[in-house]
């Protein structure tokens, strides 16, 4: 039994949280409420990340299990599954955005402009928000440059927190300032809020900039080569998350792993001593009630791309090929 449905009061709507009972991360003990109260409990940090963002749901009705897989465009079948479109049914205060996809089709996505969005969206079983790096009101102009550092696989995040530290190096050098998160695995992301004056290619080859310049510095740990069975060092500064349409997990969302991991927004002076494994669905509500966000200054200032699209031009780096 999974229990009566619940009817919660978020800001002024009224949710109602079905089978509230339900596994949802059962090797933690972890119910579908108590990833409802998570998320609650990081309302505004969750919020800040989606507001006004188009944003893909990534949808795991059943909770997270052994032997668990999610539905891809090869497969179409599997127990969790992605959700552009703004799902049938949905409250008329459910916020949108319309978006056209590099295929030239188009979608109204969820783009939540109140808590009360995030909590229906967690009911539907969204574990992991996958936000645009723009807002509803200009789809073609992202307003944030995401820098995704990948790493190889059995390659620690004990190897990666360099790179990120040379990255926000070279971010103070150019008048640029990054905030770093945990992505919920051992790799990091780097947001830097950018004025929403350049498109989409610009902010690629902005960031194949960045990853060109950290493999200068950094030879031994950073590559930027796309193609996997070519790639000899650690940490893959992958670029190609600056196309449109490709989303990075937003901060605050939970990992659909067992241990019900997040993705944790950070301190530089912190990143050191920190563990992925340090932030899940259990603590962070107390990190977040006694430290509030790390990323509450993001979208304070936001800066130009220029510094880096001339590190491009001289570097006579042309927009890389979408993947």
């Amino acid at each position: 039994m999974a229990g009566a449905a619940e009817e919660m009061q978020v800001g002024q709507r009224v949710v109602r949280v079905s089978s509230p009972d339900k596994p949802y991360f059962p090797e933690r003990g972890l119910t579908k409420l108590d990833v409802v109260r998570y998320f609650l409990a990081v309302g505004d940090g969750i919020l800040r990340a989606l507001r006004d963002r188009p944003t893909m749901l990534e949808r795991w009705p059943r909770g997270v299990f052994e032997g668990a897989t999610i539905a891809t465009r090869q497969t179409n079948r599997g127990d969790a599954f992605y959700q552009k479109r703004v799902p049938a049914g949905a409250p008329d205060w459910v916020g949108t955005a319309h978006i056209t996809f590099p295929s030239g089709r188009t979608a109204d996505e969820v783009a939540p402009g109140e808590l009360a969005v995030v909590i229906w969206a967690v009911n539907l079983g969204t574990l992991r928000f996958h936000p645009w790096p723009v807002s509803k009101g200009d789809v073609e102009r992202p307003d944030q440059l995401r820098i995704d550092l990948d790493p190889l696989p059995g390659v620690g995040f004990d190897q990666v927190v360099p790179v990120a530290h040379e990255v926000r190096a070279f971010l103070d050098e150019i008048g640029l300032v990054g905030y770093p998160k945990t992505t919920g695995g051992r790799g990091l992301h780097v947001y830097v809020s950018i004025e929403p004056r350049w498109s989409f290619g610009d902010c690629r080859r902005a960031v194949l900039a960045l990853g060109r310049e950290m493999q200068r510095r950094r030879p031994d740990l950073v590559t930027t080569t796309w193609w996997r069975e070519q790639r000899d060092r650690p940490v893959f500064i992958d670029y190609n998350q600056m196309a449109r349409d490709h989303t990075m997990t937003s901060a605050y969302s939970i990992r659909p792993s067992p241990a019900a991991l997040v993705s944790a927004p950070l301190d530089w002076a912190e990143l050191d001593d920190a563990r992925p494994e340090d932030f899940d669905v259990t603590t962070l509500p107390g990190r977040f009630a006694e430290r509030g966000d790390p990323h509450a200054g993001l979208d304070q200032r936001a800066y130009s791309l220029e510094p880096l699209l001339e590190l491009a031009d001289r570097e006579g780096l042309a927009a890389p090929p979408e993947r």
